[in-house]
């Protein structure tokens, strides 16, 4: 049974309404169950439960204030969603409104689902993290590579953080190829001597891996043993029947005389940099084109929204009724593997878990506007390139997702969605640590 009480709450920096009902749920003995919010803010659609008001009204000061076009949001807390918020344009330019089963390409959180793939055979016993690539895939293991193990894989140590062979065009759009030039080419330095964020090989070296031992394509065996068992709308290798789903990414236009972050400073001054064949060395590869959604790119090609990333990140919650992962592996993800004050690839201070981005405050560097993911201290997720995030917080028992179309200035977070987890920690009564991250 259920009663619906009417109420209406306003923003006091907006000054306009943001929600009015109330659904109350009760159980059959007449206990209160649930309660949630909905919205009625115009072009946001979607319910929170009371206490995540505040994280409601930040969602939509982004389309008010920072210039957001189509978005949505997704928190569980102790396993339980309590917020699921989508709204604005999927297509400003045809005036299609963003939907609630409307995706998007959320790039590099692609990575944490490649990630989770690979620590699912590591749970099994078939996947070892500190054997050598060599054992999984021997044609590796040449040019000075025959050392690297399948951790430094995961943390971005490997050294393979963009092809130096050239690229054909449409060369990315194609596994086998692409793993055959990864496995002929050198690293840009010895292996487990530093690390360097692996922008976009990183879905074909651990990728790779999973193929070789499941005996499945990454964007199969992710399908197979994750999305589908968690019912996330999340693809690696998009069906022709989501195109129509799918909302274009909006590139980010520099303000004139804005200081740009390090990596892009270097990518467009220095041709033969790493940082330039990071961007310029992928076969003219276009996001926007059915051919990359269909590939199986699994270090940015992903298309979901944060729905589909919280169900899959809701697993590694204790709170989840099945156990996907062990709680022990949960933990060893997080754990931080590779820290640097300078990344060899984004040039600014990083630190990694075993697939996944930790906590990286970087608001004192020269253009560090968009260089920061700020979260909890024992948080690990992934940010995507332009604004997109997932995380858990085992501290808080915490899932946090967001996706967008209108990108940001840099690699990692832009102040849209920085906003949404502060607001979220503020929720929860954490405060801002000078360590670069949140606490209780």
């Amino acid at each position: 049974m259920s009663a619906v009480n009417q109420t209406t709450a306003y923003s006091t920096e907006l000054a306009i309404p943001l929600f009015k009902s109330v659904s109350i749920c009760f159980c059959l003995d007449g206990k209160q169950r649930d309660q949630r919010i909905v919205t009625t803010y115009p072009n946001i659609q979607g319910d929170f439960i009371p206490e995540f008001g505040g994280v409601a009204d930040a969602f939509a000061q982004n389309f008010e204030t920072r210039g957001e076009v189509g978005a949505s949001l997704c928190i569980y807390r102790h396993g339980q969603c309590v917020a699921d918020l989508w709204g604005g344009k999927a297509d400003a330019e045809k005036d299609i409104n963003w939907s609630e089963d409307t995706v998007s390409i959320v790039y590099s959180c692609t990575k944490a689902m490649t990630a989770l793939c690979a620590h699912l055979l590591i749970d099994r016993g078939e996947l070892n993290l500190h054997a050598p690539v060599g054992d999984y895939w021997p044609e590796y293991a040449c040019n000075g590579k025959e050392k690297t193990t399948v951790a430094m894989f995961l943390n971005h140590t490997a050294g393979m953080a963009s092809l130096t062979s050239p690229v054909k065009e449409g060369g990315l759009t194609d596994w086998d190829y692409t793993v055959e030039l990864m496995a002929k080419d050198p690293p840009w330095w010895v292996p487990g001597t530093r690390n360097g964020y692996h922008m976009l090989t990183f879905g074909w070296t651990v990728g790779e891996l999973v193929r070789r031992v499941s005996g499945m394509s990454l964007g199969e065996f992710f399908r197979k043993e994750l999305a589908e068992p968690l019912g996330a709308d999340f693809w690696i290798g998009l069906p022709e029947a989501i195109d129509k789903r799918v909302a274009p990414v909006l590139a980010y236009k520099p303000a004139p005389g804005e200081t740009l972050p390090p990596f892009t400073r270097v990518m467009l001054s220095e041709p033969e940099s790493l940082q330039a064949a990071c961007m310029k060395n992928n076969g003219r590869l276009n996001f926007n084109k059915a051919s990359t959604h269909r590939a199986e790119i699994g270090g940015a090609g992903g298309i979901s929204n944060a729905r589909g990333m919280a169900k899959v990140f809701a697993a590694l919650s204790p709170s989840h009724p099945d156990e996907m992962f062990s709680p022990a592996r949960v933990s060893a993800m997080g754990n931080v593997s590779a820290a640097t004050m300078e990344d060899a690839t984004l040039l600014i201070p990083t630190r990694f878990g075993q697939g996944f981005m930790c906590s990286m405050d970087n608001r004192h560097v020269r253009g560090g506007q968009d260089c920061s993911f700020i979260i909890g201290r024992n948080a690990f997720g992934h940010v995507g390139m332009g604004g997109s995030c997932v995380f858990f917080d085992p501290e808080a028992d915490l899932v946090f997702a967001y996706s967008m179309n209108k990108m940001g200035g840099g690699i990692l977070l832009n102040d849209r969605g920085q906003s949404l987890i502060d607001a979220t920690y503020e929720t929860l009564g954490y405060s801002g640590n000078p360590a670069g991250f949140w606490t209780p």
